[in-house]
């Protein structure tokens, strides 16, 4: 029964990483809390980065012609270099203090958003500068814990980039993201047997649960698809400030 439990809610994990790679973000970073539930976060993180390869492998054909070419060509480099950094502070930085960051961050963003919704904002262009910023966060705190997410979306929803164009361009960024990691993580907590066959067992799950994000995300109105997006963020945002004061 233990192992029927788990298989189930790691199936789930597993199905979630599918769906944001499928089109619908933010959904992936409860996975890692999900896992954790089984096994330490360090071990659900390092488990995890094979199905979100995997599932990015779906994602890149999925989107292969629907992303911004300027915003990757800024938040690629910004993001690998992030996950340097990730890498060299590891013993460094604290979880708790990036969490609490990554979620006040979310919620400042969500709240000053829906405060200026009753005056239009025009669409904001790339910008060199703040992609760099949000990029090179982005990628230090997917590498900590999965969560790139908020700092990503922070950058490009005040762009307003078409639907499908926003999901396939953060299905290509997380996607260098999760590669560059690969090395890093193996470096720090090297890939053992059990992590592999456990990654093994969830990848049917990551891959029907990436047919389906791509599915809902071309069937959801635009502007749902946003109002989800931004709910979301503010959701995760709010769950990693509780898991800090709880902890």
């Amino acid at each position: 029964m233990a192992d029927a439990t788990y298989l189930i809610w790691a199936g789930l994990a597993a199905a979630l990483v599918g769906l944001s790679k499928g089109g619908l973000p933010t959904v992936g970073m409860l996975s890692v809390p999900i896992l954790s539930l089984f096994m330490s976060p360090v071990k659900a993180v390092v488990m995890l980065l094979p199905i979100y390869i995997i599932s990015d492998a779906v994602g890149l054909w999925l989107y292969r012609k629907n992303f911004s070419a300027i915003n990757l060509k800024i938040l690629i480099p910004a993001g690998v270099g992030g996950v340097l950094v990730g890498w060299l502070t590891a013993s460094l930085v604290s979880d708790t203090a990036v969490k609490m960051m990554i979620g006040l961050m979310g919620v400042g963003f969500v709240l000053n958003a829906w405060r200026k919704r009753k005056n239009a904002q025009a669409p904001r262009p790339a910008n060199w500068k703040k992609g760099l910023f949000w990029g090179g966060l982005s990628g230090c705190t997917s590498f900590i814990s999965h969560a790139g997410g908020p700092p990503f979306q922070v950058y490009l929803l005040p762009q307003k980039l078409p639907k499908l164009v926003f999901a396939g361009t953060s299905t290509l960024y997380f996607a260098c993201i999760n590669l560059a990691k690969l090395g890093p993580y193996h470096a720090l907590q090297p890939y053992g047997p059990s992590e592999l066959m456990g990654a093994l067992v969830l990848i049917p799950f990551a891959l029907a649960g990436t047919v389906a994000g791509a599915y809902l995300t071309r069937k959801i109105a635009d502007d749902w698809f946003f109002k989800g997006v931004q709910v979301g963020l503010l959701l995760i945002s709010i769950k990693l400030i509780v898991d800090v004061i709880w902890a």
